[in-house]
C-alpha cells in the first residue's frame, strides 16, 4: 500500500521461477530470501539476514526500512516495506495474528 494513493492494497502474483524471486520451495518447505532493495537507498545493507524456511501453514513478516535523497534540491523521502507472506492455505484475517517467524531489518534514518 503507497500513501499516494490513499493506501489501497496491491497484491503481485509472480512466477517463482523469474529472475529476482525471492521464494522458493526446497526439500518441502517455502524459502524466503532476503527482499531486494534499491542500490540508491540509505543505510546501506552490506550484511543481510539469512533465508527463513516455513512449513505449510506458518507465516513470515518481514520489515525493511529506507531513506532516498531527492536529485533536486536534496529532499528526503522514506520507505518503510512489510512483506507478509504466509506458505500454504490460510485464513483471510492470517495477517492480523502474530508471525510464525519475524525478520526486522528496520534502520535508524537519521
Amino acid at each position: 500500500m503507497r500513501e499516494s494513493d490513499s493506501f489501497e492494497p496491491r497484491m503481485q502474483v509472480r512466477d517463482l521461477s523469474a529472475p529476482g524471486a525471492i521464494l522458493r520451495e526446497v526439500d518441502g518447505l517455502l524459502r524466503v530470501d532476503p527482499p531486494e532493495v534499491s542500490m540508491f537507498a540509505m543505510p546501506r545493507r552490506n550484511r543481510r539476514p539469512p533465508a527463513v524456511r516455513l512449513a505449510p501453514g506458518q507465516w513470515l513478516q518481514w520489515l525493511i526500512n529506507y531513506r532516498f535523497v531527492g536529485s533536486c534540491g536534496g529532499a528526503w523521502s522514506y520507505e518503510l516495506e512489510t512483506f507478509n507472506i504466509v506458505y500454504g492455505f490460510a485464513a483471510p484475517d492470517v495477517f492480523l495474528g502474530v508471525p510464525t517467524r519475524r525478520v526486522d531489518e528496520r534502520r535508524a534514518l537519521r
